[in-house]
């Protein structure tokens, strides 16, 4: 046995092997578009699932015909999304005005009210949404499923009512409790008093704890306190942003965030000023 033609032989075919593969599965994807491109009517969804494997394949073949016709293809896929996701949209506004509701923006973001609706047409999902916040999961793009996911939020959020001395005083107290956490550690107060709102918010939401829950901490004795909530609640007193503590007016002031702290959730916190508009802000005080 000649062990070194034996090993050239194999190295070769480990070489060889992968494009064979590359090779294969690219043929397989060219089929797919191809009969989907001549079909009469574009199956947009069909040819999304078909983009994908052709540029997988593509990754690992330097073929410039076939990269071309990806693009190409590509492009025809982006317009036939684009049309579904018109449609969908043109039938979902319909749907909304005849209860009476207008429906603004397009595909992918529709504006309702106060709410938006993000559309992920390839993806067959649509999200609710308040400022940056999800108010739902992807939903299926159902009609009378978006209806319903609409209603359910609209009552939560839209229609909140709120006791805003009462919540002020409860984010008081939340915002004086880090404070006094810090001097007990020996750490002084911060300048201008300001405190991270999503830590104030976190506090917020473990001083409404019963004491069921921390005489047995689960899930089940957890009370709730979604960040949804919370930015609607902050949206809702900026038109009488003043509490009276032990007498003394204390008037709640946010601090816009920097860039850095506007690209983290856990360092601020999107109040929305309209369906698309708002600002990102970093930190909470309270003046006198």
């Amino acid at each position: 046995m000649n062990q070194e033609l034996l090993a050239q032989l194999q190295m070769a075919q480990q070489e060889l092997d992968p494009q064979f593969k590359a090779l294969r599965d690219a043929t397989g994807a060219l089929k797919q578009a191809i009969k989907l491109a001549g079909e009469a009517q574009l199956d947009a969804l069909a040819m999304q699932k078909a983009l994908v494997k052709l540029r997988q394949a593509g990754e690992s073949l330097p073929v410039g015909n076939l990269h071309t016709a990806v693009d190409t293809f590509a492009a025809e896929t982006q317009s036939a999304l684009d049309a579904l996701a018109y449609a969908f949209a043109r039938d979902l506004k319909a749907s909304f005005e005849r209860r009476g509701q207008a429906v603004e923006g397009r595909p992918p973001t529709l504006i309702v009210g106060e709410l938006v609706l993000n559309i992920d047409i390839a993806g067959r999902k649509a999200q609710w949404l308040y400022g940056k916040e999800a108010l739902t999961r992807p939903i299926a793009l159902s009609i009378n499923t978006i209806l319903q996911a609409y209603d359910a939020q609209r009552k939560a959020i839209v229609e909140r009512k709120l006791d805003a001395p009462a919540f002020l005083a409860e984010l008081y107290k939340a915002w004086e409790d880090l404070h006094e956490e810090r001097t007990q550690k020996g750490q002084r107060r911060p300048t201008g008093n300001r405190l991270n709102i999503v830590e104030t918010y976190s506090r917020l939401v473990m001083n409404r704890q019963s004491p069921r829950f921390w005489n047995a901490p689960s899930r089940s004795t957890f009370k709730d306190y979604e960040r949804p909530l919370f930015v609607r609640d902050l949206v809702l007193v900026q038109t009488a942003p003043t509490v009276s503590v032990d007498g003394q007016p204390q008037r709640l002031r946010l601090g816009v965030a920097t860039k850095s702290q506007a690209d983290s959730a856990s360092r601020s916190i999107w109040l929305p000023n309209g369906p698309l508009d708002g600002e990102y802000y970093a930190d909470i005080t309270f003046e006198a």
